[in-house]
């Protein structure tokens, strides 16, 4: 009986939380914001973005299907993404398909942070990776992220120089830190000759820990000035990845757990996952003025996969489910805003080519919709405002996961895993 009334009242808790997620958006003027004004903006939400609706990415999305993304994520109240490379021609296409909506509705308003990959030598191959010299590709990437900066100044107002290719554990294709401050000096260097617009911010989005904030072993006299030299850090956080990696934030021990509902206990667990990237934003602050410097730091990456068949789902740290998304999604918007905050949330929409060969595979399922268009539980309330009437993903409009049934959703929900004590 105690196990029903439980259950009730967390389906109840479910449905009465979809609430909390007003995504409606008045319509800003169209008036070409600098980086410097977008960043930190509430009015400006930023978003991760990719647009691959396949299981690889040899199927490019179309220019009408890139339009439909970027219309969705307009009613989101998303007012710039985040891409990764050039080197695809999504990167480009983009820019196009944000252009032609300016020009076809005058109110439409979207930025991007556009993204230049760099990787060691031998990165992605069967050779040996030398990760104190960058493949020579980087040098064409990032003549082609200038091309396209200058092609498209109105839009393109950060450019990231790498991601994720300073952390170690990246052992693919991490690059040491001084390849990193070689390609955002020379950058820099261009915006002083006029050769890129002078308001355009020059940064790399990179783990906590590549930023000083984590293992000392990150610390060198490379970062240092990596640091002086960007125009703002972005960092990411992921207290996602954390509850099977670094677990002691999240799991909960038996006496904890004694007299609590299920949702008490997502709901704490959910609680600290947020300190968790909180703390670890901190630390890269704590170590930005160790150095003396003073600049903005945003969050370049952060959020919550809904499906696992590895680490964080039923078989490991019961961390990937809806529920716990929105939850993540919702405190994370709420720190950023009071804080003066920009968080790039990972992603807007699941992207099954990340994990081609495993379809339930943690990485496909980080968007807040899925391939076929279908809203997660974060964005519930959302369809119920009518947010995206009038608007579809593949030809179909946007709908509920779950058909809009939180008992159904709640199926799905597990609390983190209870440690017994050790009597002894």
């Amino acid at each position: 009986m105690m196990k029903t009334i439980r259950t009730y009242g967390f389906i109840v808790v479910v449905i009465l939380m979809a609430t909390a997620c007003n995504t409606t958006h008045p319509k800003m003027n169209n008036s070409n914001k600098t980086a410097a004004e977008i960043l930190g903006n509430p009015d400006y939400l930023a978003i991760s973005y990719g647009g691959y609706r396949k299981n690889t990415r040899d199927v490019q999305p179309t220019m009408e299907e890139l339009k439909d993304d970027m219309k969705i994520l307009y009613a989101m109240g998303i007012r710039i993404i985040r891409t990764y490379n050039v080197h695809l021609p999504q990167a480009e296409n983009i820019l196009v398909a944000i252009s032609e909506l300016k020009k076809e509705d005058a109110s439409f308003e979207m930025y991007v942070m556009l993204g230049a990959w760099i990787d060691c030598l031998n990165a992605w191959t069967d050779q040996a990776v030398n990760h104190y010299v960058e493949s020579p590709r980087n040098e064409i990437e990032i003549d082609k992220a200038v091309e396209l900066v200058n092609k498209y100044p109105g839009i393109v107002k950060v450019l990231a120089v790498g991601n994720e290719a300073m952390v170690k554990w990246a052992e693919s294709y991490y690059v040491q830190p001084g390849i990193i401050l070689n390609w955002v000096s020379y950058l820099q260097t261009l915006k002083k000759e006029n050769k890129l617009p002078k308001d355009l911010w020059i940064t790399s989005s990179d783990d906590f820990a590549s930023w000083g904030g984590g293992d000392t072993a990150h610390h060198n006299e490379d970062l240092e000035d990596l640091i002086a030299a960007v125009d703002y850090i972005s960092m990411h956080t992921y207290p996602f990845h954390n509850t099977h990696y670094n677990p002691a934030f999240w799991e909960i021990t038996s006496e904890e757990a004694k007299d609590k509902t299920q949702k008490e206990l997502i709901d704490e667990a959910m609680l600290r996952a947020r300190d968790f990237a909180i703390a670890q934003y901190n630390n890269v602050k704590k170590y930005m003025e160790s150095l003396g410097v003073d600049k903005p730091i945003h969050i370049g990456e952060t959020g919550w996969a809904t499906i696992s068949n590895g680490y964080y789902g039923r078989k490991g740290s019961h961390a990937a489910d809806q529920y716990k998304q929105a939850k993540y999604y919702n405190l994370m918007r709420a720190w950023a805003k009071e804080n003066g905050i920009s968080c790039f949330f990972f992603e807007a929409f699941d992207e099954p080519w990340k994990e081609a060969h495993n379809a339930k595979g943690s990485e496909n399922h980080f968007g807040l919709i899925t391939v076929d268009g279908k809203a997660k539980y974060a964005l519930w309330d959302a369809v119920d405002n009518g947010t995206f009437d009038g608007l579809t993903r593949n030809g179909v409009p946007i709908t509920k996961t779950f058909n809009g049934l939180s008992e159904n959703l709640y199926i799905s929900v597990l609390p983190p895993n209870i440690l017994e004590l050790n009597p002894n």
